[in-house]
């Protein structure tokens, strides 16, 4: 079983949706899950690597830059120790604006960066998240559960 951060921000009620998508498959598998949102219960970066895995939701608009309510964090990463938490990054965009779901790849282009273990797919969303969807985020859970259960084996 593991210890599990789900962390998201949510404007339109989308990226929420798939936060509760992962939250109820993992939970579902037996894990521990705590969730958080960036704008009610932030996390301060240094309790990041007491987490095995922590999937991270944000929503793009306009610019796709990364939303207010997650500056912070996205800045105060450059002085997390990430440790060997897997970190998984997926969110929601709209198709209609120049840079599609740009804020899953600034935060998935930072945790790279600073040389945290990924989940190699960053899973992005057009709009809500159709059932389909649904069924794709479980297995993007199950991928990053399976990266942090095997760093587990080899420490």
């Amino acid at each position: 079983m593991a210890n599990i951060l789900l962390l998201y921000i949510s404007t339109t009620g989308n990226t929420e949706m798939m936060a509760e998508a992962i939250a109820g498959y993992l939970e579902y598998k037996e894990h521990d899950v705590e969730i958080r949102t960036f704008d009610f219960d932030p996390i301060d970066v240094d309790e990041l690597s007491d987490y095995d895995a922590v999937f991270i939701g944000t929503h793009s608009s306009d610019d796709g830059e990364v939303p207010f309510e997650a500056e912070d964090f996205y800045d105060e990463l450059d002085d997390a120790d990430l440790g060997t938490t897997t970190f998984a990054v997926f969110g929601s965009g709209d198709t209609a604006y120049d840079e599609f779901c740009l804020s899953v790849d600034l935060m998935g282009d930072k945790l790279k960066f600073l040389g945290a273990k990924l989940a190699p797919v960053r899973f992005k969303v057009d709009l809500t998240p159709s059932n389909e969807d649904i069924e794709q985020l479980e297995q993007f859970a199950e991928a990053a559960i399976q990266i942090a259960a095997s760093e587990n084996k080899d420490s």
